[in-house]
């Protein structure tokens, strides 16, 4: 059987900028030549591209962890490093990307070829040319390359498709969509066959086509995730029109109306808005024997609802001798034609939310001050870690540039009010130095 994946998590990490290097020139009769160092490539920035061949995340499974390459160093003369080159990940249309430390959606890709950078790569470093002044014409001093981005995503896949077929399992959707696109899913006579959501395309004579998608099966409880529940109702965000389709073979005259008002609860405990589509009532299997009283007793449940706000139409059909079908891909066509794309942004900003409050507080200090149990001050925060790591502590020159870095960011006056003493122990990940006075 195809697995389907449609919602996994992936981390990304970019590529590290080359560092700067610390050189002078040395040619024959030149004297006094000066600083030469070249700075550091760009380290390589991860991407994710829309691919119109994937229709799953199934690559994810197996590999979910991406580095991309780091930045060359800087070389003599001048010379810069060479950049990295992009990591670029192949995604399928309809993938929304989520930042789990934030909570943010950082992306939508849904258009052919859309292009998203989810993990920036780091600058390359500065060369010893950049430090040169009148006080210090022969600086030691080099950048080592900025870190690339690292980040903790969630992909979850919603299909792409104009239309969506809904219902009941075994009511037919996945014999209708047969019928009318070249998809070829798997049909038997028992519920539940469609554990995947499949996509085909419908051509009409005239020219006109859609995409339309059967959606697996709903039972009651899937807006709570009962079942296959929040699976199958991911997938209907994305589409304009939705066919209702509601089995007329039963020999309970009550379970098509009361399937039907089901599946619109369901709905509706999901996401209101989605109620708002416009909807076809498709009644199915119109050729088997109790179909047409079936069909009348459903008509006139539709009609004495009060709740509705205007009776809906119900379309009569039987995907096995096609009866009516053309018709009604006609007619959702012609109601395609006046339906505008769908504007998810209220259910997207209500997802930010949910995310945001589930997400863990995210470190956004410039520095933080902190002491072992062993009486060693530890610094840290995003800022002064970011200057550490881009400070080569191979030279002297470089190490006092860091120290004044500090200075300035008011490290050495916080450090004093939180009762550092002279001769105490300062870390900064593995880098330990003397506090002095």
């Amino acid at each position: 059987m195809n697995t389907f994946v449609d919602q996994i998590k992936i981390e990304v990490h970019a590529g590290k900028g080359g560092n700067g290097m610390v050189a002078f020139r040395r040619e024959k009769y030149v004297p006094n030549g000066g600083p030469a160092g070249g700075d550091g490539g760009r380290g390589g920035s991860i991407i994710l591209k829309v691919d119109e061949g994937l229709r799953t995340l199934m690559d994810f499974r197996y590999h979910r962890i991406f580095k991309a390459k780091n930045g060359g160093n800087g070389m003599n003369k001048q010379m810069t490093g060479p950049s990295a080159d992009d990591t670029v990940i192949a995604v399928p249309q309809g993938t929304t990307v989520r930042d789990l430390d934030t909570g943010e959606i950082i992306g939508d890709l849904v258009e052919k070829g859309q292009e998203l950078v989810v993990a920036r790569g780091g600058r390359g470093g500065r060369g010893n040319i950049h430090f040169a002044s009148a006080k210090n014409p022969a600086p030691e001093i080099a950048e080592n390359g900025e870190p690339g981005e690292d980040h903790y995503l969630e992909l979850e896949l919603k299909m792409l498709a104009d239309v969506g077929l809904i219902g009941f399992p075994s009511v037919g959707k996945s014999t209708l969509l047969s019928v009318v696109t070249g998809a070829k899913p798997k049909i038997a006579a028992y519920e539940f066959t469609t554990l995947v959501p499949n996509l085909g395309m419908v051509m009409l004579p005239d020219g006109r086509d859609f995409a339309m998608a059967d959606m697996p099966g709903l039972i009651e409880g899937a807006a709570k995730g009962v079942g296959l529940g929040l699976k199958f109702l991911r997938h209907i965000e994305r589409t304009r029109v939705l066919l209702h389709l509601v089995d007329m073979s039963s020999e309970d005259p009550e379970q098509a109306i009361q399937r039907y008002r089901q599946i619109n609860h369901e709905l509706a405990n999901y996401d209101p808005e989605l109620l708002k589509r416009p909807q076809i009532v498709v009644a199915t299997k119109m050729d088997m024997p109790n179909a047409a009283e079936n069909l009348e007793h459903f008509k006139k449940e539709l009609a004495a609802d009060q709740t509705l706000d205007q009776t809906p139409r119900v379309f009569p059909i039987s995907a096995v001798t096609h009866q009516g079908v053309q018709r009604l891909m006609q007619l959702t066509a012609d109601l395609l034609d006046k339906t505008p794309a769908f504007d998810s942004e209220s259910h997207d900003e209500k997802l930010v939310a949910e995310y945001k409050a589930a997400a863990p507080e995210k470190e956004t200090q410039d520095f933080t001050i902190t002491k072992d149990e062993d009486g060693t001050w530890v610094l840290g925060g995003a800022k002064l870690l970011r200057l550490f790591d881009m400070t080569d502590l191979t030279h002297e020159q470089s190490q006092l540039r860091f120290a004044r870095q500090l200075r300035t960011m008011g490290v050495d006056d916080a450090l004093r009010v939180k009762g550092i003493k002279d001769g105490d122990l300062v870390r900064i990940k593995k880098f330990v130095f003397e506090f002095v006075q």
